[in-house]
């Protein structure tokens, strides 16, 4: 239990504001993810993200939806940005510069540096298709303006009823789960996140909260991945192979991200095996990018961070920008072009969506033509190789998000629907959680927490913060199937089965209705009446065992001791003393005490609770007078258990 606070206590009521969630991206696909929560009356949008592969009205979210006026500034009480990546934050200067939100945003650090880079290497890209600029250089400026950064685990006030926190989600540099409460309902939006560590991030990491709901990405809802040293050799097996017959290998990859990954991996290959094949990557964002990555070097994994004082992990020696003019330059190459999910750009390294080339190209058995637009085909005159090197956690990492956090619901989003359909059913069957993964443009209404306060009393506060701690000794073997000596090691492990007892009563005066918990033992004299215990007895015989009885003794010799009840007793004390090494147990005098429970010997010819039971013929039995209240009932049975398999030895 955790400890009350010194004013307040909570108690949950069962009436409570639902939690309604409208999905407005990422529902039932991947890409465009955008989530509005309204939390008692509080909207936060999470994510403004836009679809790689589409190219009319279907690229951004229907904001129509939040607000028929336009008025977004006044519905929101704020926009949350998980990363950088286009598919999470692609909308957002058109959604602030264009529709006209003004209210705040918050993203880490890391994604505010990052973010601007992405958008405008964006931004070329539609200026080179020659398609109509949905935002400009401008607004993107203006746009990263009104962005408040956060820190790791910095609780942010957004309101006087609204609080946020992230939390580090691997994936990508300053990528987080947001956390975000209001009054007693709380949830966990996660963005994109990677439960296990790569070269240059680490892994995903969060409390574990109180949650009414997790919205969770589902990308490889299905996907359980292989080594990921298997990966990585097949991998850089791939790239040798064609680099060593002439050929020229294309990545496609985002240049923030699985980028990185890739270069520190090639690199170091090309270091061992002193390849001298060049290394590019597209319009330099990418070592534009690594600047930054240096600079926010503590986002970034452990290992990173320990060996950047004497190398800095993202200077590569064999990657350099690559100039379009190289495009025809003879002999063998390996290109990373940028943006991910080039449309239209081909060893393909992580997931694509659908719509774009590279789904098109992967989807098809033998691809021998492409559609880049709906008028222009072109022929594919190389070899495709599919490995995933996603920054995505797989199937098995939700599922272990889900156990730790163990929220009374779950949304699964950015996801493909038959995948999410079977993550839905693992979810409800192994931890018998209600899943949802709706569509875009659905609403869902999620039930949510809400508590009453009440004051509590002095009595009933040190009730709940008063130790009761428990010692258990246990002996375990170093190693139980084979035993390699005889010696055991003896281990003590510490219980705490702390219950607070109390009583919730109601009181009136000059001011209204109070609340107020008060320990059991006041409850009476508030209440006016008289406390009745109720305790329950039991008598039954215990084998004694006179070892000097049948001993001959000769004349002068002093007989065998008779044993007295104080006798009897102080064998009892040493024999349940090392049988129950987890109790305290109390020497009175004439009893012995455990909590409530009182053991004493019973003299008496005809007890009313006596069990009659014929002792072993062998032995003599003495009869024990036990008694106890209801609150120690399991304890007062596996003691009585213990004494009626015990033998008291005399003489």
């Amino acid at each position: 239990m955790k400890p009350a606070k010194v004013n307040s206590l909570n108690l949950e009521e069962n009436e409570s504001i639902p939690i309604e969630c409208l999905v407005l991206g990422a529902g039932q696909e991947v890409g465009k993810s955008c989530v509005v929560v309204t939390i008692n009356d509080k909207k936060i949008m999470f994510d403004c993200g836009m679809h790689m592969g589409y190219r009319d009205h279907r690229r951004y979210p229907d904001f129509s939806r939040i607000s028929k006026s336009g008025d977004f500034t006044s519905v929101l009480s704020c926009i949350i940005i998980t990363h950088f990546h286009l598919d999470h934050i692609g909308a957002l200067p058109y959604f602030t510069e264009v529709c006209g939100y003004n209210g705040p945003i918050y993203m880490t650090y890391p994604t505010k540096a990052l973010a601007p880079l992405m958008l405008e290497d964006y931004r070329k890209v539609i200026d080179r298709r020659g398609e109509e600029g949905l935002f400009s250089s401008e607004n993107i400026t203006e746009c990263m303006k009104k962005v408040t950064a956060v820190d790791l685990k910095q609780t942010i006030l957004v309101d006087r009823d609204l609080q946020i926190r992230a939390y580090y989600a691997g994936h990508v540099l300053g990528a987080a789960m947001f956390y975000a409460k209001v009054g007693d309902a709380a949830i966990v939006y996660t963005g994109d996140y990677n439960m296990t560590p790569d070269r240059h991030l680490g892994a995903a990491q969060i409390d574990r909260l109180q949650l009414d709901l997790v919205i969770t990405e589902s990308t490889y809802a299905t996907t359980l991945r292989d080594s990921k040293y298997a990966r990585e050799r097949e991998f850089l097996k791939a790239v040798h192979k064609c680099v060593a017959s002439g050929g020229k290998v294309l990545i496609p990859t985002f240049a923030l991200g699985r980028a990185q990954e890739l270069c520190m991996l090639l690199d170091d290959y090309w270091e061992r095996m002193n390849l001298k094949v060049p290394i590019y990557c597209s319009a330099g964002l990418t070592i534009q990018a690594n600047i930054y990555y240096n600079t926010l070097i503590n986002w970034t994994s452990q290992k990173v961070k320990s060996t950047s004082a004497t190398r800095n992990p993202f200077d590569f020696k064999y990657v350099h920008s690559f100039d379009r003019s190289m495009i025809n330059a003879p002999g063998p190459c390996v290109l990373f072009a940028t943006p991910g999910m080039i449309n239209p750009t081909w060893d393909f390294t992580g997931y694509c969506q659908v719509g774009t080339v590279g789904h098109r190209l992967m989807s098809a058995k033998v691809p021998t033509k492409v559609n880049v637009d709906e008028s222009a085909e072109i022929d594919v005159r190389c070899q495709i190789h599919q490995l995933s090197f996603s920054l995505h956690t797989d199937a098995k990492g939700i599922m272990d998000l889900v156990r730790f956090l163990s929220p009374k619901h779950v949304i699964l989003v950015h996801g493909e629907k038959p995948k999410m359909e079977k993550l839905k059913k693992n979810i409800e069957s192994d931890f018998e959680i209600p899943c949802y993964y709706p569509a875009n443009n659905e609403t869902l209404l999620i039930p949510s927490t809400q508590y009453i306060k009440a004051h509590v009393s002095k009595s009933f506060l040190q009730s709940s913060l008063s130790p009761n701690f428990k010692f258990l000794k246990t002996t375990s073997r170093a190693d139980t199937d084979i035993i390699l000596n005889e010696k055991t090691e003896s281990l003590v492990q510490v219980c705490d089965d702390r219950v607070a007892e109390g009583a919730l009563i109601m009181q009136n005066d000059e001011k209204g209705q109070h609340r107020k918990i008060v320990h059991q033992n006041e409850l009476m004299a508030i209440a006016g009446g008289e406390n009745h215990e109720v305790q329950f007895a039991h008598c039954f015989p215990v084998r004694v065992c006179n070892e000097l009885k049948d001993v001959a003794v000769s004349p002068g010799e002093n007989m065998p001791p008779v044993l007295d009840k104080h006798s009897l007793l102080h064998l009892l004390y040493t024999k349940l003393s090392n049988d129950l090494q987890d109790v305290t147990i109390q020497n009175v005098g004439d009893s012995l005490q455990i909590e409530s429970f009182t053991v004493s010997a019973c003299l008496k010819e005809k007890c009313p609770h006596r069990l009659h039971v014929n002792p072993d013929s062998t032995s003599e039995a003495v009869n024990f007078y036990c008694v106890w209240s209801m609150g120690d009932e399991k304890l007062a049975w596996r003691v009585i258990s213990v004494m009626k398999n015990l033998e008291l030895k005399t003489g």
